[in-house]
């Protein structure tokens, strides 16, 4: 059977830890050769000896345009050239109020989650025109959805991020660039510790527990893991999705839904308890009312 990025070359930001790591693990083995960019410089080259010959490593902070630049050039000098953007890399930023955030821990946020993405582009856009046209990936997020998942920097960024993806595809579809965006929703990586402010270690030890309770917490009954937006980043990157542009696709185990009332039958809406009626009452309504209409 065909691999889904045989013949493909990718660059992945953020490629050394959690949902990066699992796209380079996913798409090497569907055939792609693949640039993993990171700050994290020790598991970026014990990423190279893992997978020699098809992952070049590239040191890059991608608040920094020429550290971008360097990686996206190191896409084809080393395998030939770019197909594949996978807009990656990122954390909880600035965490604070409206009234706490300070101007600078801002505008760094927006630093590493927005000017990164469309300088990850702009490098990346003639290198894809050379091969008549790519697929850019960029991770967003369900806090750029709604209120209430993420600090309030954090979350205008992403929200920036899903905008960012619809216009910049809208403007190089005519070279045959397809733009994307996914919207992870709670997945078991260091992320969510970080953006509370919690040191790596600490956060590192938050995405197990992620994994243990979030199963609870969302429709789908498992944990979210890497792997998961994983397969979405390689449907997005990958030609199955050719038809596919501008959008965003949300994997979040459905948490988004609505709230917890609407996908668990013992939980009572919020309207009906504060019309102080209790679960029990509300199903005994509910068989009531199915009663009824059986005759």
């Amino acid at each position: 059977m065909t691999r889904r990025l045989e013949n493909k070359i990718a660059l992945i930001t953020g490629a050394a830890s959690g949902i990066g790591l699992g796209a380079v693990e996913l798409f090497i083995a569907e055939g792609a050769k693949v640039v993993a960019a990171d700050v994290q410089d020790e598991k970026g080259r014990m990423l190279e000896q893992r997978f020699a010959g098809k992952l070049a490593y590239a040191p890059c902070d991608v608040t920094k345009e020429a550290d971008i630049q360097a990686a996206v050039g190191k896409a084809k000098s080393e395998f030939g050239g770019l197909d594949i953007l996978f807009n990656n890399a990122g954390h909880g930023g600035a965490v604070g109020s409206v009234e706490e955030t300070s101007a600078e821990a801002w505008d760094q946020t927006f630093a590493l989650l927005v000017r990164a993405v469309i300088l990850g582009m702009k490098h990346a856009v003639p290198l894809m025109k050379e091969r008549g046209g790519g697929s850019i990936v960029n991770t967003a997020s369900i806090a750029g959805l709604q209120a209430g998942w993420g600090p309030i920097a954090y979350s205008t960024a992403k929200a920036a991020v899903i905008h960012l993806t619809k216009v910049s595809a809208a403007e190089l579809s005519p070279a045959k660039i397809r733009v994307n965006a996914i919207c992870p929703g709670l997945i078991a990586t260091s992320i969510f510790g970080a953006s509370m402010g919690l040191p790596r270690e600490v956060a590192d030890q938050m995405a197990a527990r992620i994994e243990e309770v979030a199963p609870r917490f969302q429709p789908v009954p498992k944990a979210g893991l890497p792997h998961d937006i994983a397969e979405a980043a390689l449907y997005l990157a990958s030609d199955a999705s050719a038809f596919v542009s501008g959008t965003h696709l949300v994997v979040d185990g459905g948490i988004t839904v609505g709230s917890r009332h609407s996908w668990s039958p013992e939980t009572v809406s919020p309207l009906l308890d504060a019309l102080g009626i209790t679960a029990e009452q509300a199903m005994a309504m509910h068989e009531a009312r199915k009663a009824a209409q059986n005759g």
